[in-house]
């Protein structure tokens, strides 16, 4: 081989070297970054609480009142009272006339009377008997058995004594008086009526306290709590600012479906009138349900999910799908909060983990 053909080889030879190690130097070289899917998204709704004022109506009552009545069956002969008017604790508000009542007390007086009489000279007897057997003029027998008859005597008065009281508390229960001072605020019964035993007479209110018992559904019983202040509102006058009222009662929740529960309100002292219709509020507070677009929603294998986005990354998280509320979803998740980012356009081509551009 000529020179000239070494030299031309020899120069071929590096210039192959060097285009081999060019490209080795490229394969060696940082790989391309991850290409980033565009998406768009939007903010999960929802999750605070929110306040739902509710109210219920009711009628001012007095907070003590009575419906009075006979403990004994007569005619209404005498009624000392008018409707509206006050009375004082213990004052007659009316009698009932029964024909046997009398009769029966003063029976009962003399039977008494008799059997105390006869008890005194048992024991009287008993004692000059003793004194006797004491010298052996009376047997042992003979005292036992009058011993036992004053004994007998004894037991008859105490009962006697007993139903001598039964028969004076029944006349006493012709009478009817008030249990507390008031204000009689119905009458019902006329004069000259019958009046059986229990039936109700007349009502009676005290004018120092006010109150007003509301009917609430079973659901909102734990809503309210005793001692909690309520507002109250005039139907008649709705210009009157409210009222605040103090809750005293709080019926149980029973097993009847659809029940309605007494609420019993205690108000101020001189606000509010017996019998005039109010307003009570109470208000229902709730924590509004997670919403997310209606586009955001996939379905897939596993079930419903979305993807949510932090630090430019997509992730798929379950969810369940409660309703559909116009253009968004209302769903149920323990891992989605108020405010997360959901993407809802560009999941074609997303995948979970995959990094995202927002746009």
């Amino acid at each position: 081989m000529t020179p000239l053909r070494i030299s031309v080889a020899i120069v071929s030879l590096a210039f192959f070297s060097l285009l081999l190690s060019g490209c080795k130097a490229s394969d060696v070289s940082s790989e391309p970054e991850q290409q980033r899917v565009s998406v768009r998204v939007s903010e999960v709704g929802g999750g605070e609480n929110r306040d739902m004022p509710l109210r219920f109506s009711g009628i001012v009552r007095a907070s003590q009142r009575a419906t009075l009545t006979f403990q004994v069956s007569g005619t209404l002969k005498q009624r000392a009272v008018e409707l509206g008017q006050k009375v004082q604790a213990g004052e007659v508000l009316a009698r009932v006339y029964n024909p046997a009542l009398e009769p029966v007390r003063d029976s009962a007086r003399a039977r008494l009377d008799e059997l105390t009489t006869g008890y005194q000279q048992a024991k009287r007897e008993w004692e000059r008997s003793s004194r006797l057997h004491q010298r052996g003029v009376v047997s042992e027998q003979d005292l036992e058995q009058i011993a036992a008859r004053r004994d007998s005597l004894k037991a008859s008065v105490a009962t006697a004594r007993a139903s001598l009281a039964e028969a004076t508390q029944m006349l006493e229960e012709s009478a009817l008086r008030a249990p507390f001072s008031g204000r009689v605020e119905a009458l019902l019964v006329q004069q000259d009526e019958f009046v059986a035993a229990g039936q109700p007479v007349m009502r009676l209110s005290s004018p120092e306290g006010r109150e007003v018992e509301v009917r609430v559904p079973a659901h909102l019983l734990n809503h309210v709590q005793l001692r909690q202040a309520l507002p109250v509102w005039s139907v008649q006058d709705r210009s009157q600012p409210s009222q605040t009222g103090s809750v005293v009662e709080i019926a149980q929740a029973g097993a009847i479906r659809g029940e309605l529960h007494p609420v019993l309100v205690s108000l101020p002292v001189n606000t509010l009138e017996p019998g005039e219709p109010v307003e009570v509020g109470i208000t229902l507070v709730r924590e509004s349900a997670l919403t997310v677009p209606l586009l955001s929603v996939v379905r897939n294998a596993e079930g419903t999910s979305v993807f949510r986005v932090r630090e430019k990354v997509a992730k798929r998280v379950p969810v369940v799908v409660d309703r559909v509320v116009g253009e968004r979803v209302v769903v149920k998740s323990g891992d989605l909060a108020p405010g997360d980012q959901v993407v809802y356009a560009g999941m074609t081509r997303l995948a979970d983990g995959d990094a995202v551009e927002v746009r």
